[in-house]
């Protein structure tokens, strides 16, 4: 049985940071916006709805306590729906869209919402904590390192000089703020309403006016000699430092959103008067080298390709996370994808990574291109931390 995408909706992404226009707006606040829009959108009902999955990478706060189950209940769509949140890093929406595929594709449910949130303006990223980040035997034995670091390294493993890192984020903004101006995202974005009545944010807050001027004048975001190098050189012995030139411009910019999307069989998308955006191809998961961290994105695509018996040329868009400048151009060396298909309305640098949510983000990015383009396939991948990515192929219904 195939599992078929039916709707994905969005917030704008706020910037991730006291102040940002989201910071006032709690987490749920936002789902339950989002749930009130599907059933605007359709003939979908709470009644309808077997799971609410959800990702999230830092469940703690008002992000805990299974919120996806909460959230459900809060915007009334809880009365059959059960819920669960789940967490892989920065990959956790793509983790739920994929649980949901798979209770959908075993015939174990017939609609199911899959989604993510995050708000690191009012819960902190890394706030959970965990051995990983707090435990200094754990971390050491891990390899633990800060995750700008590994994006170093991944630059000077891949011999990215700061120039190249700073195109990457010029690139990102321009095609982002076209995006914008042309309506590329009006689909799929929902704006958001303030607990207190008043419209808080309408469009991506993150997009701004950069020039390569401005860029290179941005100090690295850690300095050569970092104790981060000391694990990274240990690793990779061959390397005689790590380069350190990733800034905050050609990081991912933190941002507060959420993302809901419509996981369905075709008979319920039947039964229930909806129309297929797309199907779910494949999707698949790796684990690469944790020190390295961020170069899993070729890996998974590669695995998710072949499961669905494809090639990368069968591909018409690629939406690969801007998880640092490193990782879109690490992705299409390794693949040979040519920019016009590879982030054509800007990536994460430009528009904000809500991380548990940037994987449903990236699915309504994704569709809304290929059907501008009249295209059929894409593909979504986002690594993430110790060393996980993953990958998602859809095909347009």
């Amino acid at each position: 049985m195939d599992a078929y995408v039916y709707d994905v909706v969005r917030t704008p992404r706020g910037k991730g940071r006291e102040g940002g226009a989201l910071s006032k707006v709690r987490p749920i606040t936002l789902l339950a916006q989002l749930f009130q829009a599907l059933g605007a959108r359709s003939a979908l009902r709470p009644a309808d709805v077997d799971d609410v999955i959800l990702g999230c990478s830092t469940p703690r706060g008002e992000l805990g306590a299974n919120l996806a189950r909460t959230a459900a209940m809060y915007a009334g769509w809880g009365e059959r729906a059960s819920g669960a949140t789940v967490n892989r890093f920065c990959a956790s929406g793509l983790e739920a869209i994929a649980s949901a595929a798979s209770r959908v594709a075993c015939g174990m449910a017939d609609v199911v919402i899959a989604g993510g949130v995050e708000a690191p303006s009012r819960v902190p990223m890394m706030s959970d904590g965990g051995a990983w980040f707090e435990d200094r035997e754990v971390a050491k034995k891990t390899g633990f390192l800060h995750m700008a670091v590994a994006a170093d390294l991944l630059a000077t493993k891949e011999g990215l000089a700061r120039e190249e890192l700073d195109a990457v984020a010029l690139r990102s903004h321009e095609r982002a703020a076209r995006a914008w101006s042309s309506g590329a995202f009006a689909r799929t974005v929902v704006p958001v309403v303030g607990d207190d009545g008043a419209p808080a944010l309408d469009r991506d807050e993150c997009v701004r006016q950069v020039t390569l001027e401005k860029l290179a004048a941005l100090p690295p975001l850690f300095p050569e000699g970092d104790r981060g190098d000391r694990v990274a050189l240990a690793r990779f012995p061959e390397l005689s430092e790590v380069a350190h030139r990733h800034t905050a411009g050609t990081s991912p910019a933190m941002a507060d959103g959420a993302a809901l999307s419509v996981i369905g069989s075709r008979a319920a998308g039947e039964r229930l008067g909806l129309a297929p955006r797309g199907r779910i191809l494949a999707f698949a998961d790796v684990a690469t080298d944790p020190v390295l961290m961020l170069a899993g994105n070729p890996a998974a695509t590669r695995r998710a390709l072949d499961r669905a018996g494809l090639s990368p040329r069968d591909v018409a868009v690629f939406e690969v996370n801007e998880s640092f400048a490193a990782v879109p151009v690490h992705f299409a060396r390794a693949l040979e994808v040519e920019p016009e298909r590879l982030n054509p309305n800007g990536g994460a640098i430009a528009l904000g990574h809500p991380l548990g949510a940037t994987g449903v983000v990236l699915l309504g990015t994704l569709l809304d291109e290929l059907e501008r383009r009249g295209e059929r396939r894409g593909v979504v991948s986002i690594c993430a931390g110790a060393g996980i990515a993953a990958a998602l192929v859809v095909e347009r219904a």
